[in-house]
């Protein structure tokens, strides 16, 4: 069967530009464009508007994207299905992490995997964690590697691998805005404090919490997207920043920066393998998900 169309059409749909979705489909512009074409005469209808500068998807455009992503992962799940009777899984998994869940966990997590199904490609994507429960949750990634969330959304299942402390890191020299007494933590002590947080994400939340408890409203310096750069610059000198402990420990710049023992304590960070729980119907997906063991 045929599918190259839906996948054309969703390629363009994500991107918004025929560019850029021709060059993922490895297709040249003129037949992306037949391809959106044939499906808009069999459907009687527009699916994106464009002119020369935008591309634009039309309400029927968003109603026919959530039909073919549905129908693409129903035609994954019967041919993967039908794989495991022939006791022989191929095809693709999408996995999204953080640069630091890449080399702290996957290999851990995928040798064995991989020998047991070496037809089994693995696609990997990494960003800012912040990003990853939604990337899996519009369907952009399989399954990530990524912080529990307070409140799981519905739909999403996770297991955990690792947890991690929170930490306060400060550079490893003096400087006057550095609270001289962590341990008792005041308003005066953490009012002015230039601080390099996270733009969003679990990290961002708890370090928000406990500048409201305190009852000051933190001066921030940056915000930047994942962990490994705050490291680098709290080494630098511009800043006190609230990192996991296991992306402190798996940096390069660990001995540039030194820990503060703020009091009270940020919550630890359970960082774990999440996927939308109706994907565990491919048995592509859910042999992988068994390969978990949760920590």
């Amino acid at each position: 069967m045929d599918f190259r169309p839906l996948k054309h059409f969703l390629m363009l749909a994500d991107s918004l530009h025929f560019g850029r979705a021709s060059e993922a489909c490895h297709v040249s512009p003129s037949t992306l464009s037949r391809s959106i074409r044939l499906l808009e005469q069999q459907l009687g209808v527009v699916l994106f508007n464009r002119d020369n500068r935008h591309v634009v998807l039309t309400p029927q455009g968003k109603r026919f994207q959530r039909y073919a992503k549905e129908a693409l992962e129903e035609w994954e799940q019967v041919r993967l299905s039908l794989q495991s009777e022939a006791k022989r899984l191929s095809g693709e998994i999408s996995i999204y992490c953080s640069v630091t869940a890449s080399y702290s966990f996957l290999y851990s997590l995928l040798a064995d995997f991989r020998q047991r199904y070496p037809a089994i490609e693995l696609k990997l994507h990494t960003g800012d964690p912040a990003r990853a429960i939604q990337r899996v949750l519009a369907g952009d990634e399989d399954m990530a590697i990524t912080s529990r969330p307070r409140r799981l959304p519905d739909g999403l299942a996770f297991k955990s691998l690792t947890r991690s402390a929170l930490v306060f890191i400060a550079p490893q020299e003096q400087r006057p805005w550095v609270p001289q007494q962590p341990m008792s933590p005041s308003q005066t002590q953490w009012q002015g404090v230039p601080m390099i947080l996270s733009e969003a994400g679990l990290s961002r939340e708890l370090a928000d919490t406990w500048f409201k408890a305190l009852g000051v409203t933190p001066t921030i310096y940056a915000q930047v997207a994942g962990h490994e750069a705050i490291v680098s610059m709290v080494g630098l000198g511009f800043g006190i920043g609230v990192v996991p402990r296991i992306v402190l420990e798996a940096s390069p710049l660990a001995e540039r920066v030194r820990i503060l023992p703020v009091k009270p304590e940020l919550p630890h960070y359970d960082v774990g393998l999440c996927v939308l729980e109706r994907r565990l119907k491919s048995p592509l997906i859910d042999a992988l998900w068994q390969e978990v063991v949760e920590r």
